[in-house]
């Protein structure tokens, strides 16, 4: 279980992990893996902390970074952040401020204490990610940089590469992906409807061979809906060089989650999840909640364009971060249709090592279908 891409970046098993948990990532590359850090939410200084301590305990192993910037947003031609944030202040109705606050005073979610700061524009512009990337490229294990949300802009594409370091970019179409690759991105990530997060409307697989067939020879790696060896078989049968895993990752002993939104993902079914724009203001897969339900209705607020609906959602996400038993019901959880099989925390070594394993029999399953030796 072993293609072109993981000798590429110094890994045993093509198996790539998004999760915005250091300790994750670090598990997953220490395991043959590859680990990849989400870096929104992280300030550079913050982020520099979490990759300090990255170098630290991965060894001489490889890991990645996940930036956001996205193809297209609000205030995309504004550079300065400080002047993007105030231009972007005054484009938010008062009524969406209200709408939010209301929601989690409903539902007894306290306030934030005096002295602490919600999150607003951490990593989802072009003005924000270019110091996170300037962060990222410091660390030499740092092998793969990926982009979640559009083709990463030119300046930034050649900046990871005159480090040395891999570009991927993820997409929801085989249009996006052919715009990946004509950029000069390296890997292609091709994600369909059931992942968890920021999605497209295309299921895995359809997507994943349509991609794989229109950036040939550009990597792809396969995601949406990858929580099993057979899923990850059946990937690298169509051609893809890897899988790109997230859901997964919620529910492993090593994850930083809270104990409330922990029992969400274990007690959720494969229908609990919804393509929303209340947390992000871009289609984003998640576990329906009543939040997700009252930004749906036709007598509240549409939500905004990103990054606008974010600045407004930020304070939210900081308080379920602080009271998650109180704001079970109207917390940020994303995850793929997967979440149903997720149904007990294990260890992330042991995930790792259960899917190659699966991999590897299910392989050997469609040999000798195809009456060939399990030794072939």
């Amino acid at each position: 279980m072993h293609t072109e891409l993981c000798d590429r970046l110094g890994i045993e098993f093509p198996i790539f992990a998004f999760t915005h948990c250091r300790d994750v990532v670090a598990a997953v590359s220490n395991a043959g893996g590859l680990g990849v850090l989400g870096a929104v939410g992280f300030s550079p200084e913050q982020l520099e902390t979490e990759l300090a301590w990255l170098d630290e305990h991965v060894g001489d192993r490889p890991y990645g970074v996940d930036i956001v910037i996205p193809g297209k947003y609000e205030g995309m031609d504004e550079l300065d952040p400080a002047k993007l944030n105030e231009m972007l202040e005054g484009m938010i109705p008062d009524e969406h401020r209200r709408f939010a606050r209301q929601l989690l005073a409903e539902h007894g979610v306290p306030e934030l204490p005096d002295d602490s700061e919600a999150p607003s524009l951490l990593g989802w512009t072009a003005a924000t990610a270019q110091p996170q990337v300037d962060t990222i490229l410091r660390h030499p294990k740092v092998k793969l940089v990926a982009n979640a949300l559009g083709t990463p802009p030119d300046d930034v594409i050649a900046q990871v590469h005159a480090a040395g370091v891999l570009v991927a970019a993820l997409c929801g179409s085989a249009r996006q992906a052919r715009h990946h690759a004509e950029a000069g991105v390296d890997v292609v990530i091709a994600q369909g409807t059931e992942g968890g997060g920021h999605t497209g409307e295309i299921g895995s697989l359809v997507l994943w061979p349509e991609v794989i067939d229109a950036v040939a020879p550009t990597p792809v790696l396969a995601a949406g809906g990858i929580g099993s060896g057979r899923q990850v078989a059946a990937a690298l049968a169509m051609g893809a060089q890897g899988v790109w895993t997230g859901s997964l990752w919620l529910t492993v002993e090593e994850a930083d989650v809270p104990p409330a939104q922990m029992e969400s993902y274990l007690s959720a079914s494969s229908s609990d999840t919804v393509r929303s724009r209340a947390w992000t203001g871009k289609p984003c897969r998640m576990l329906k909640n009543d939040w997700t339900e009252a930004w749906g209705r036709e007598d509240t607020p549409d939500p905004l364009g990103m990054p606008l609906q974010f600045m407004v959602t930020g304070e939210a996400v900081a308080r379920g971060h602080r009271y998650p038993e109180a704001a079970r019901d109207v917390n940020f959880n994303p995850v793929g249709q997967v979440v149903g099989r997720m149904v007990k925390v294990r260890r992330t070594k042991d995930v790792i090592y259960d899917l190659v394993e699966e991999t590897i029999e299910a392989s050997e399953r469609l040999g000798r279908l195809l009456g060939q030796p399990a030794d072939a």
